[in-house]
């Protein structure tokens, strides 16, 4: 959204400020040469940047803000979310994978389960889990809504997502989103789902992200640092990871027809050349992979307890 910021009673010809709430790139300011009140619409002003070179803009702030805020509502029960659950988790170093592993003594899967189970815009959530451990979904299933269902992994996290997607043509083909998260993150937080899922409505892809903390340098493959990264454009990405259907089904197309590997699901987007928008999220959404990352997940519940 551009806000036109400006004062009518200010003689003309006068400049205005622009600003962009996507953006904090700064804006040309040209110059308003009339200004004209316009009834049912809003207002119309001409603006220049000399003399000779006249364009028309056209301002129904009123309208375009209810547009916009309604093109960025997500529906009730139009969200397929597909919830990773079959990896081995081999650095965990325990008996069974790290995402069935208690964790103040509920299974970690069945945090982000139940997170999802009580949204309202969630329709259903596709598990994708060996068949053995359907039955801790299917138990705390209840009398939530949203429709369980359930997939085979695959080998790697993409042949997981596809299967999600593919197998017995597990998404509703209705819904407007397909929200996939890893879960091995059980603490992520319902207002970061939310707003990601919004993003990703208004964008067609959006990932839960934060701003990396630490300094990141390159090294080669000799240990020896070959470059500082600069630190104010990286982020750590996270899941949620939501994008709409038909852009999911077109970039697995592209890479499994070119056999492209890729590490997260905005990735087959990318490959797309579809930008992928980066929503804010929060630093205690963390990954439970190692034994330290347990005890830090145990802190952060009995903290929020």
């Amino acid at each position: 959204m551009v806000v036109i910021q400006f004062q009518a009673a200010t003689p003309l010809p006068f400049r205005i400020g622009l600003s962009c709430s996507r953006c904090p790139l700064a804006l040309p300011f040209p110059t308003v040469q009339k200004f004209i009140t316009s009834g049912g619409c809003g207002h119309a002003i001409t603006i220049c940047s000399n003399k000779n070179a006249k364009s028309r803009l056209t301002l129904c702030s009123a309208q375009a803000h209810a547009a916009e805020q309604e093109s960025s509502i997500v529906k009730d029960r139009s969200v397929s979310v597909v919830l990773l659950a079959g990896g081995k988790g081999k650095r965990m170093g325990a008996s069974m994978p790290k995402q069935y592993l208690p964790l103040l003594s509920q299974p970690i899967a069945l945090y982000s389960f139940y997170t999802f189970s009580h949204m309202v815009e969630v329709k259903e959530i596709i598990v994708v889990c060996d068949p053995s451990y359907k039955d801790i979904f299917e138990d705390a299933k209840g009398n939530y809504p949203a429709e369980l269902k359930f997939a085979l992994p695959g080998k790697e996290r993409q042949d997981s997502v596809y299967s999600g997607l593919q197998e017995c043509e597990a998404v509703d083909p209705n819904s407007e989103l397909v929200c996939i998260h890893d879960s091995a993150r059980p603490l992520v937080l319902s207002g970061d789902v939310k707003k990601v899922l919004k993003d990703g409505l208004l964008n067609g892809a959006a990932v839960l992200g934060v701003p990396v903390k630490a300094t990141i340098k390159e090294a080669n493959s000799e240990s020896f640092v070959v470059r500082t990264l600069d630190r104010k454009t990286l982020w750590e990405m996270q899941t949620p990871q939501v994008i709409k259907p038909e852009l999911l089904r077109k970039g697995f197309e592209l890479v499994n027809r070119k056999g492209l590997e890729v590490t997260d699901d905005v990735s087959i987007v990318e490959h797309l050349k579809h930008p992928v928008y980066i929503t804010e999220g929060s630093y205690t959404n963390i990954k439970v992979t190692t034994p330290d990352d347990m005890l830090l997940a145990e802190r952060i519940l009995n903290i929020n307890s």
